[in-house]
Parts: C-alpha cells; structure tokens; sequence
C-alpha cells in the first residue's frame, strides 16, 4: 500500500486495516496511491464500549478485533461527508488511540489545503490532514542515475572510455554496422531489436546459439541494449547490427574460429554490395590479395573498416591502407593503432548469458562502438580519414607511443566544427 496516513499512525493503519469484516456499514473502497481525486485524513474520539456484542449477533460496526466504533463517531463521520461534500472511502477505529479514522474523498476541484483548513475548524474533528505519500530510500536505478542495467557497474571498460558522458551526446542511432564474424546468438535478450539482418556464407552454419560464442561476444559490446534492466550496456546501444556469418567455431565452449578465403570474401562481397557504412572485422590473418581488393573497393565507396590489430605489418585486415586499426593497452603491436581498455571486459554470452573477454578482438569491437558515436553525432558524414585523423587529434598517448582515444574529447572537437560550420552557413547566406 504505497498512499499512507500520517507517519504516526502508519503502524496503526497496518494493524487495524486488515481487521474490518464484511459487515460494516460502509464498505471500505481502495485506498491505492492512484486515486483520481485528492484525499484528506480525519479522525473523531471513540469512546466505543468494550465489551463483546451479546451473544449469536454481528454489529454493523463490529470490526472483529473486540474494539468497536461508537454510535456517536459514527454518526459524526457522516454528518462530516455531508456538510463538507466529501465522500468516505475507507474507515477504521483505532484502539490505542480511542480514534475513528477515516479518509474521505474531495470529489470536486477544492484543494486539498482549504479542506483541510475547513475541517480544523469543525469540533467534532480531533486531527485533520492531508493523505501523504511515503516512498522507500532505494536507488530507483542501479547506476548513477544513467543506466538500469544490472552488470554496467562491472563494466570497466565503459567508465574508461567515459562512455556515460557521450551517450549523453550520442548513441548509435541511425548507424548500421556490419559484424563480419561467427554468427550472432539474436535471441539474446539484450540484443533484441539490434540485429536488422543476418545472412550465412559457411558451409554449414552451427546449428545452435552456443556455436555463436565470438560474435555475439563481439555485438554485445557494440550495441546491447541499454536501460532495458538486463545484463549490460553497449558502447552505442542504439546502433543497428547485420550479422554476416563467415567464420566458425573450433571447438565447443571456446572462442576460438576461424575463417578462410572463400567465406570471407563472399561477407565482404554482401556488406559492399548492402552499402554497409561501417563494418567490424575482429579477425586477423596473413595478407590475402582478393581480401584486399574487396577491402579497397569498399574504402573508395565510403566504407569504414575497424580491424583488429595484428602482426606483421601487412596482416589483414589492418595492413590495409585506411583499415582504422584497434589494440588493447596490455598489448599495444602497433604505434598506428588506437588503444582501447581490452582486458577482462564483460560482453554477452550466446543462451542469455554473461562472462568477461579479453584480447585485440574485444578492441576493434569497441573501437566499432566509438565510430558509430561518431557517425551517429555527425549524421554519417565522416570519412574513414576523417575520424582517424579526428581520434589521434583528440587522443592521449600512451607510455608505448600508441594513441589511447579519447571518445569525449573527439565528440567535443566534432560538435565544435559542426558549430562552426553552421555559424559560416549563416554567414555566408
């Protein structure tokens, strides 16, 4: 029962509401909290005999706990309701006290406060106040006040990144991401209504979710949904991902894939041809020539790839002129590629589950995550170069020499141009 009389009476109220019968006078009506009319709380002294009604008899205004409401209380309640036009909804005497209480309903649009104020003045009336709401001291939200997610407080990564403050700017929506990788366990409940498309290219798709390890791993920290009161929070929740599924587990229970030629060139093919603006590739292996093609014909259509960083230099994908390359800060290959928080970080497991993940996967993931913050704060209309140039601009270097992004810093910058261009429009016309 959230609406509540007054703090002293609450023990009262609890302990004698529950002792009305069936047959008293006036039925008591709901006193929910969601009442569409004001209510005030009045009490009358009850001098109430105390012994039991005679034997084989029930009194109109016995309340079965051997305390009854007087003849004369009753009687002033009902004169009360009718001088002042109020309506009872509830009543019930309280024995400690030598009180009748009752709340009664103003069904009309006087304030509560000239009620009230009316009601003091009568003398039959001993207390006359407000219906108060009391409410628990719980945190309505686990978080700060941004997220109901129950994991985000093990999420590391994300206060790392500052990512709470940039969602406050931007979120992912309007950006769609290719996930080039295993597939995508899509009855994740908190991936439900990220996935736009999914699409196969191996020989023989798993045949089940558990199969899906690695790339629901790496959706999960892209885009799972935030503020939905399930498990986490993804870097840019609003974001819509297409699942192409070009690689394959090894073995059960492990993260471990692989992908080859064939299966990776028909994902890309389909990304390319879907017009895709930002495709994750989590992967790496040795430079493949057809692999390469593919990759540059897309980067000169406006494509942007997020690599994994690897070695040697030409590995693929990210020995690829223009791949935005992504490495974690406890293995930094790389002097050209941008650091992320890749350690222990929390992400999804296929069959609604959870668990931490580590290595240069998890950090082009991120890194995907971050651009479509990008994307989403500029409406798509950054380069590939353009958000490498603006990541190293914004970014912190690290004691190895690599560039450790900074995602607000970079949203800043971006929101500054964009201001400055807007202010030159004017201008100009």
């Amino acid at each position: 029962m959230r609406a509540l009389v007054h703090a002293g009476l609450l023990s009262l109220v609890l302990a004698g509401a529950g002792s009305m019968t069936s047959g008293a006078a006036e039925p008591a009506a709901s006193v929910s909290a969601h009442a569409t009319h004001a209510r005030v709380v009045v009490t009358f002294a009850n001098e109430a005999p105390q012994s039991p009604a005679p034997a084989g008899t029930t009194g109109r205004r016995y309340t079965g706990g051997g305390y009854l409401l007087g003849q004369s209380a009753y009687q002033q309640a009902k004169r009360v309701a009718a001088k002042y036009s109020l309506r009872e909804v509830a009543s019930w005497p309280i024995r400690s006290l030598a009180i009748h209480c009752v709340i009664y309903e103003i069904p009309d649009d006087r304030s509560v406060a000239s009620v009230v104020a009316a009601l003091s003045q009568d003398s039959r009336i001993s207390l006359a106040e407000p219906m108060s709401e009391f409410h628990t001291l719980s945190d309505p939200h686990p978080t700060p006040g941004r997220y109901n997610d129950p994991l985000y407080d093990l999420q590391t990564n994300l206060t790392a990144l500052g990512i709470a403050s940039a969602h406050e700017h931007a979120q992912g929506a309007g950006v769609h991401i290719a996930l080039i990788d295993t597939g995508v366990d899509t009855r994740h409940p908190d991936l439900r209504g990220r996935i736009a498309k999914t699409q196969s290219f191996v020989d023989t798709p798993a045949s089940s979710a558990g199969s899906y390890r690695h790339g629901t791993a790496m959706a999960g920290l892209i885009a799972a949904v935030a503020n939905n009161r399930v498990g986490i929070v993804g870097i840019a929740p609003l974001a819509e991902l297409e699942v192409y599924e070009a690689c394959w587990q090894l073995r059960p229970d492990s993260d471990e894939a692989v992908c080859n030629t064939f299966t990776l060139a028909k994902a890309l093919a389909a990304a390319v041809d879907a017009g895709i603006p930002l495709i994750n590739m989590s992967i790496a292996g040795p430079a493949d020539p057809l692999l390469a093609a593919l990759v540059n014909a897309a980067i000169k259509r406006g494509a942007i790839f997020v690599g994994a960083a690897a070695e040697p230099a030409d590995a693929f994908p990210t020995g690829i002129a223009g791949v935005i390359a992504a490495q974690g800060q406890q293995r930094a290959l790389r002097a050209d590629a941008f650091v992320v928080p890749a350690n222990h970080i929390l992400t999804l497991r296929p069959a609604a589950q959870y668990d931490f993940e580590s290595g240069t996967s998890v950090a082009a993931a991120e890194l995907t995550g971050v651009i479509a913050l990008l994307l989403s704060s500029s409406d798509g209309r950054l380069s590939a170069g353009s958000i490498a140039s603006l990541l190293r601009e914004t970014a912190e270097t690290s004691g190895q020499g690599a560039s450790v992004i900074s995602v607000n810093a970079a949203l800043a910058r971006l929101d500054s141009a964009q201001h400055q261009g807007r202010v030159a429009a004017r201008q100009t016309h």
